[in-house]
């Protein structure tokens, strides 16, 4: 049976090439506002979920929090056990999997970290693994896409040269997933990837928490806080609470 895409293609070293260059200043902005806005308290316990190479970790570690951050891709997880410490830990893990029971003060899944699996099922098993891991009235802060904003703004041809290699991507949106097509050529081989996630309305992520034993406390449009708008919005922001 084939991978998933997001198995094979996070693991490479190309992904991390492509997205070395993203602008994590409004992450830490994001990860300042919303830590300020829950009032979270020094040492807080912090569960990054989908840390990638754990840029955000290492910042919330910064900021005086204890922190887990967690992916998938091993890869990623080598590289960001380069900065642990005895408040920093990494762990390769299935978000859709239990991790820890009763354990943290606050969940981040941040920067569209979900919408990758086929099925709901994997869905409401990833808020539930959230769920079991936060300790009563922990909270989940959960950052993904506003769909009605990406499918008025998609970007559907671009070119990036990075490291002398050229990233031609394309992107649609087809059975309400956004579809991206990255083709490149290194050392005379021709590579070809895709990256596939799923839109979701707020209803669906209402659903999600229903399922999930968590309530909806605050939603937010942006990484300044600032209100939903369905239509302008760029992110949909979701703070949940564990009942």
């Amino acid at each position: 049976m084939q991978n998933p895409w997001f198995k094979t293609w996070f693991d490479t070293n190309y992904y991390h090439i492509l997205y070395k260059h993203r602008d994590y200043s409004e992450a830490s902005l994001f990860i300042d506002n919303i830590s300020q806005f829950l009032q979270l308290m020094p040492n807080n316990l912090c569960w990054d979920l989908c840390c990638g190479k754990g840029r955000h970790s290492i910042y919330l570690n910064k900021k005086g929090y204890n922190v887990i951050g967690t992916d998938l891709s091993e890869q990623s997880i080598n590289e960001a056990n380069k900065h642990s410490n005895e408040h920093l830990e990494f762990y390769t893990h299935d978000m859709r999997n239990l991790f820890r029971t009763n354990y943290f003060n606050t969940v981040f899944n941040l920067f569209t970290s979900f919408g990758y699996f086929d099925k709901q099922r994997d869905d409401v098993n990833v808020f539930k693994a959230v769920e079991k891991a936060l300790k009563p009235n922990g909270y989940f802060v959960f950052d993904f896409l506003n769909e009605n904003f990406i499918k008025s703004n998609l970007v559907l041809n671009e070119s990036k040269t990075i490291e002398n290699i050229t990233f031609h991507i394309s992107k649609k949106v087809e059975n309400n997933t956004v579809i991206k097509h990255i083709n490149f050529t290194d050392n005379n081989t021709e590579y070809n990837f895709e990256e596939r996630v799923k839109l979701f309305s707020k209803s669906y992520f209402e659903e999600l928490a229903t399922l999930s034993n968590l309530n909806i406390i605050h939603t937010f449009g942006n990484y300044k806080l600032e209100n939903f708008d369905i239509n302008n919005s760029p992110r949909l922001i979701l703070v949940l609470q564990k009942k």
